[in-house]
């Protein structure tokens, strides 16, 4: 059977919304923000996603975003972020996540990368707050308390409980 894609982004290719398999019970995977990756295009970060979420008991998997400016380097984000931008990020994520249990947290350190990425989390927070969703990241948390990015990891880490309203009270916003 042929997997049926969630592409979701800008007509112009700088940013993407959503990207994923339809299932039933997707592994919703939050990111910092896009690189390449297209539908039957994965970037190495989706690979482990994907993985991630089969070897969990997934079905498929979606990534989002905290920021959807697609970029190969968090470096290259803009320096201040988009209204806009920021509002399509949100419709997107409060679309995606309605009736979604699992969200993964795996921006690791990169979050730090521009002064708006935690403000930004934690709007998207109370988005997935409202839709009844729970977090949780890749083993324990960094030193530095951030969720752990699914490329540095070991694939049988296990997935545990994250306290994003906790990580955002005790981080500097």
């Amino acid at each position: 059977m042929t997997e049926q894609w969630i592409y979701e982004h800008a007509s112009d290719g700088s940013a993407r919304f959503a990207l994923g398999v339809v299932g039933d019970n997707p592994l919703v995977c939050f990111g910092i923000n896009p690189s390449t990756a297209v539908p039957n295009a994965p970037d190495p970060t989706i690979k482990r996603v994907t993985r991630f979420a089969a070897d969990n008991g997934f079905d498929s998997w979606v990534m989002l975003n905290v920021y959807p400016q697609i970029s190969t380097d968090p470096k290259g984000l803009h320096l201040e972020h988009s209204t806009n931008l920021k509002a399509e990020n949100e419709r997107h994520i409060a679309q995606i996540v309605q009736g979604r249990a699992t969200l993964l947290a795996a921006w690791g350190n990169l979050v730090d990368s521009r002064p708006y990425l935690r403000p930004l989390l934690r709007d998207i927070l109370q988005v997935t707050t409202d839709a009844g969703a729970e977090w949780v990241s890749l083993g324990r948390p960094t030193n530095d308390g951030h969720p752990r990015h699914p490329l540095y990891v070991r694939a049988d880490t296990p997935l545990v409980p994250f306290d994003v309203a906790g990580y955002l009270a005790v981080a500097r916003v």
